[in-house]
């Protein structure tokens, strides 16, 4: 077994006390049963025990493979075992091995394949999105200890099948699409949704073209001159048939002149932007009151506020086009980078195969870019910033700003099941509709 990480997760150490966030602001901290005793155990007798009893309890009616409590939260949403120096009173008075598995290993992300470990931070924690987002090198694969992951043994297991056999592949050609910085970053999510949809007919969650049992591979997957596989054919020979028109797929997405060509199609694309304004504004003011994060409530209601309270789509989309002008090329190309990393990031932490759909998934993580560019683009110090000459000072403003949107968005929204009954319902029916509907996220990226 050998262990990847992002070349972030190296340079990553907890900030402590010193962090502008805590971890467990704002989210909700389950415990395993074996956790619970183990806890239970060490605080016995002691000055922890009534708290300890007092406020862990029963997760319940949260229905099949819930864990067996949850911790109690402050008014200020904090944990209530957060000490006045915003450190764990039971990590410091009972060490790191009595904690619930979400703190212990939080920020990190593990999955186990066969015969490979990946390790992967959570943009939820300021320290992982600084180191991430900023640093060049930042998102590139180097090896690891699998200790890095602090509890290997709880790593998350992906299944055998051919959805999720052959992810490594696909997912691989979608990171290099994202790294290609000849045509803008719309551009290389477009051609993900491309990929998507050539790979819609055969390749999903379920399918059956691998083993046989499908009627046949539909003929709009295929790539220019590809036969598809005729119905009936001997199991083994569908899996070879499709594995091959797989490895056909991935590799013209791979060639420099489909993504050139993509790009000079979606560049003669015109769209109305008040659509892409209301989305990103309908996320934001959904999420404002549902949050108990100060930081979040002051970033969302300012980035609202810059936009005239966003209650005209049309002219939040004038606002926001005329920022993005204004922003000098230099500061541009570092916002770029900003979302480079964090749609790495995202393939890295989230495998795609837990979506039914590789398209599916494509059109979430535009969803989220849009959300991300909207508040960025709102955040006060880069308003600020748009017409400002580059300089030192201006790249440690801009860089701080992204930063804390980034990972307030990451915290607070992601996540959040607003979000993805909005996605759900924007997305349509899929195939070609939703490679349509997409198109409206990218118009503002």
């Amino acid at each position: 077994m050998t262990a990847t990480a992002p070349r972030y997760m190296t340079r990553f150490r907890c900030l402590a006390d010193a962090c502008e966030d805590t971890c467990c602001a704002g989210l909700v901290v389950t415990v395993s049963e074996a956790r619970w005793t183990r806890l239970r155990d060490a605080v016995a007798g002691g000055p922890d025990a009534a708290r300890v009893e007092a406020f862990i309890r029963p997760d319940e009616g949260s229905g099949p493979g819930a864990e067996a409590a949850v911790i109690a939260k402050r008014e200020d949403g904090h944990c209530v075992f957060l000490d006045e120096r915003k450190l764990c009173s039971l990590h410091r008075a009972h060490g790191e091995a009595v904690l619930p598995d979400a703190c212990a290993t939080f920020p990190r992300v593990a999955t186990r394949g066969d015969e490979r470990l990946e390790v992967v931070g959570s943009l939820a924690c300021p320290e992982v999105a600084r180191l991430c987002l900023l640093a060049e090198d930042g998102v590139e694969p180097v090896p690891v200890s699998d200790d890095v992951a602090v509890r290997p043994e709880l790593a998350r297991r992906l299944g055998g099948d051919a959805w999720t056999g052959n992810a490594e592949a696909v997912r691989a050609v979608a990171v290099r699409l994202l790294q290609r910085r000849e045509v803008p970053f719309a551009s290389r999510l477009f051609a993900l949704g491309q990929l998507a949809l050539r790979l819609d007919g055969f390749y999903f969650r379920g399918t059956e073209a691998f083993s046989g049992g499908a009627e046949a591979l539909l003929s709009g997957s295929q790539p220019d001159g590809a036969e598809a596989l005729p119905a009936g054919r001997h199991p083994e020979a569908a899996r070879i048939g499709a594995e091959t028109l797989l490895a056909d797929v991935l590799r013209s997405f791979d060639a420099p002149e489909t993504l050139a060509e993509l790009h000079a199609g979606f560049s003669a694309i015109a769209l109305p932007g008040g659509p892409w304004a209301a989305i990103c504004a309908t996320v934001l003011k959904a999420r404002v009151g549902a949050v108990r994060s100060e930081r979040f409530a002051v970033l969302a209601r300012a980035a609202l506020a810059s936009y005239g309270g966003a209650e005209v789509p049309d002219e939040v989309w004038r606002i926001h086009s005329e920022r993005c002008a204004k922003l000098v090329p230099s500061l541009s190309e570092r916002v770029e980078q900003y979302f480079r990393h964090h749609a790495v990031n995202h393939w890295l932490r989230h495998p795609f195969t837990d979506a039914p759909t590789l398209l599916d998934y494509v059109f979430r993580l535009t969803l989220r870019a849009a959300v991300l560019r909207w508040t960025l683009f709102g955040h006060p110090t880069v308003v600020a910033l748009c017409g400002v000459e580059d300089s030192a000072e201006a790249r440690a403003q801009l860089d701080a700003a992204a930063v804390e949107c980034f990972q307030l968005v990451a915290k607070h929204v992601e996540q959040a099941p607003e979000l993805h009954s909005l996605a759900q319902g924007l997305a349509g029916k899929g195939g070609a509709e939703t490679l349509g509907r997409m198109l409206v996220l990218l118009k503002g990226l």
